[in-house]
């Protein structure tokens, strides 16, 4: 589908991510066009899974979440077995935001938001008792210097 978004698709695009709580006419007055349009082009877009869903960002502080730990995790087990249980228990941690399978030395990375170095401990602790890990790093994030959802289109 990416080849076949035209230029005010992609501006369509980069609209809805600064702001997708954005009215359709906001929309189509930055993308110089009409309402109804711009309504057929982002159903359009939706429905072949360019876009996925609209979500609201929360700042993760103003919720107490302080800590922002990377975590690298290296695993002698390859089965599908434990990998299944992996993901599962990965899948139930809400405060597991993203989780990345690897090339490399390092075999997954998460990033996990949490109140403080107690909770990711409380976290790892869980994480280890659920499955067998060969190896893990946690990594404190100590500012954050660039976040962002928007993808360059």
């Amino acid at each position: 589908m990416a080849d076949k978004l035209d230029d005010i698709d992609r501006r369509i695009l980069a609209e809805l991510q600064r702001d997708a709580g954005k009215s359709l006419d906001e929309i189509a007055k930055a993308v110089g066009s009409s309402k109804t349009p711009v309504w057929n082009r982002v159903r359009k877009m939706r429905d072949s899974g360019v876009i996925t869903r609209q979500t609201v960002l929360v700042d993760p502080e103003a919720l107490g979440l302080e800590a922002c730990f990377f975590v690298l995790i290296r695993t002698a087990e390859h089965e599908a077995e434990w990998q299944q249980r992996f993901l599962e228990a990965l899948q139930s941690r809400p405060e597991v935001l993203e989780a990345h399978r690897l090339a490399g030395d390092i075999d997954y990375i998460l990033k996990v938001r949490v109140p403080n170095a107690r909770a990711y401990d409380a976290f790892y602790q869980a994480l280890i008792a659920e499955v067998k890990i060969h190896n893990v790093t946690a990594l404190l994030s100590m500012e954050e210097i660039k976040a962002t959802t928007v993808l360059p289109v």
